[in-house]
């Protein structure tokens, strides 16, 4: 079992769904998932999906450097 780490919610008139980093209080109206689950989402036919996740990157300095 992996903890939930992305909240998901939609709107449905617009026909747009979101990702959005685990939501501090639950939500009726969102979901709740793990990254695995989260990465796999695919929005229905016809609608958008916004992922607005903050990612962090990391750098190997060794490679950056010229």
């Amino acid at each position: 079992v992996h903890p939930a780490a992305v909240t998901l919610t939609y709107q449905y008139a617009r026909s747009l769904v979101w990702l959005d980093n685990l939501a501090p209080e639950r939500d009726p109206h969102s979901y709740d998932l793990c990254t695995t689950h989260a990465d796999r989402t695919k929005p229905p036919t016809g609608w958008h999906l916004e992922d607005r996740r903050f990612r962090v990157h990391v750098y190997d300095a060794g490679r950056l450097a010229g």
